[in-house]
């Protein structure tokens, strides 16, 4: 049985905005998934910087968002070497190919993003899924 999607830190994002993008994100986020603790780092950063919410919502909002998920891939330096590596080989921004190596450490075959480009299979066995599109 394939491993459920992995959720890129934008889906997270947009399910606690007020964006028109809200409602797909959160019905991503209900279903069985997989995130990694960059994914985690990302939503913080983006909520405290970009959204404005205090600290005590930010971390209420990180304790939902890891509830729902199936799985949290932590970073490791093995999974750091692995998105250098694919960094490197598919051009990618070095957070998003963190985001791509813990999908394919995680045996996914389906990674939700807005941010990469649709479409992106990378390594014969994952590919990138823009769900807004």
């Amino acid at each position: 049985m394939p491993a459920p999607p992995f959720l890129d830190s934008n889906i997270l994002i947009y399910a606690y905005s007020t964006d028109a993008r809200s409602r797909v994100a959160q019905s991503l986020c209900e279903a069985p998934h997989i995130l990694s603790v960059q994914s985690l780092n990302e939503f913080a950063s983006v909520a405290r910087r970009k959204i404005g919410f205090p600290w005590d919502r930010v971390i209420d909002s990180l304790i939902d968002v890891a509830a729902l998920a199936d799985r949290i891939i932590p970073l490791t330096f093995e999974l750091h070497q692995l998105g250098l590596a694919v960094a490197n080989r598919y051009d990618l921004q070095i957070y998003d190919a963190m985001i791509v190596a813990a999908a394919l450490e995680a045996d996914c075959d389906t990674l939700f993003s807005e941010d990469m480009h649709d479409g992106l299979v990378i390594e014969d066995r994952l590919i990138i899924r823009n769900p807004f599109a």
